[in-house]
């Protein structure tokens, strides 16, 4: 028989109490914006033609959303293949936050690591499963990486922001898409812009109809990010630099060489989602590869608060709304372009969490996300990022 001391029963509530301080805040964001986006539907009722106001609609929404994300086991893999690239993208983003960097060019390196999946999966693609696989998630892990590489480098060596070389690296990888695959790419007489399937080099299926090994590869990455941030050397210089630059190098740490690692490192794991996409779901590109993963990224790592382990179940919960959006349009009549409402707000939250705490004074609560300094530092703040001479 166990017998609970006063100190034991203490320690409980402590942990209790340090537990529901690290999970308050994400949660309340979260359930705001399910709040607005039940407003927005009910709002969006009276703008139709001859609209009348049903009150439960929202929930009707949100019940189809969410039997459209677990309903089944093939609803539930659906939402597994979703929150592949955004746990990867997810990890891209917060490793920037812990070395003091705002990745906003996930989405750039997103589309670049899959344009190089396709193009080395095309070219290999009658080769042996596992030489074209391995090839082609190289090649995407390392376009993405180069790609990392430019604002990393230029923050480096010119203080050049990575907020505003990122936005407009975004626009130049959607033009290198656009041109490449619509040019040399491009099948022969093909209707519209469309590269070749990448054949063998498409992922093998785990479970259910779609379940690619990505989900498995999405998987271990949390685990070896985790490591490298909280086990190793370099994992420290990054959260040093990340929390006092002007501290690491006085303690003999190189900033400068952190922040391009760090990008890169960032950037590979962008372009290991875009690769895990084109190679596990749609096995070849379009002129105009359409995706939120980057921008949805952006709030897995807030959310996430920038641990890697996090990270997954943050990754899940937007993986499951992208999923489930479809079940919400036919059955309750909801477009599914209101998950794009409730990512956006449920970001807007994240944010703004100092705010909503010392509003709702939530003693206990900690702030969501260790990269508020960042973000500040990034809009006007007076801190100094790495590299800033």
């Amino acid at each position: 028989m166990t017998v609970t001391t006063p100190a034991s029963r203490g320690r409980l509530r402590a942990a209790a109490s340090q537990a529901w301080g690290a999970v308050a805040l994400p949660v309340l964001s979260i359930l705001l914006a399910l709040v607005v986006g039940g407003v927005v539907i009910l709002v969006s009722q009276l703008l139709e033609p001859n609209g009348s106001l049903n009150p439960i609609r929202p929930f009707e929404a949100y019940r189809s959303l969410f039997l459209g994300a677990f309903g089944n086991v093939d609803n539930v893999v659906e939402t597994l293949v979703q929150t592949t690239p955004l746990v990867l993208a997810g990890l891209a983003v917060a490793i920037g936050f812990r070395a003091g960097l705002f990745n906003i060019g996930a989405q750039g390196q997103f589309t670049l690591g899959a344009l190089g999946a396709v193009i080395v999966g095309v070219a290999l693609a009658d080769q042996p499963g596992f030489v074209a696989i391995t090839a082609a998630v190289l090649a995407g892990t390392l376009v993405g990486a180069a790609y990392g590489f430019i604002p990393g480098f230029l923050k480096a060596i010119s203080g050049a922001h990575e907020v505003v070389t990122t936005i407009m690296l975004n626009y130049v990888a959607n033009s290198i898409l656009a041109a490449l695959v619509s040019g040399p790419l491009k099948v022969p007489n093909s209707p519209s812009p469309v590269t070749r399937d990448v054949g063998n080099a498409a992922f093998p299926i785990l479970i259910g109809t779609d379940g690619h090994l990505g989900l498995l590869i999405a998987l271990v990455m949390a685990f070896v990010i985790w490591w490298l941030l909280f086990r190793t050397t370099r994992g420290f210089e990054i959260r040093t630099v990340g929390a006092n630059p002007d501290a690491a190098r006085y303690a003999g740490m190189r900033p400068k060489l952190i922040t391009v690692f760090t990008m890169s490192l960032s950037g590979a794991l962008a372009g290991l989602a875009g690769a895990c996409v084109v190679l596990g779901v749609t096995h070849k590109m379009q002129s105009s590869f359409a995706t939120s993963v980057g921008f949805d990224a952006i709030a897995v790592a807030l959310l996430a608060r920038s641990n890697p382990l996090a990270v997954l179940p943050s990754a899940l919960l937007f993986g499951a709304m992208r999923a489930g959006s479809n079940r919400m349009q036919v059955e309750a009549r909801i477009p599914p372009e209101l998950i794009n409402v409730l990512v956006a707000t449920a970001l807007l939250f994240l944010v703004a969490t100092p705010v909503l705490r010392r509003v709702l004074r939530m003693r206990g609560a900690r702030p969501v996300t260790d990269a508020t300094p960042t973000i500040a530092r990034s809009y006007g703040g007076s801190g100094s990022g790495p590299g800033v001479p």
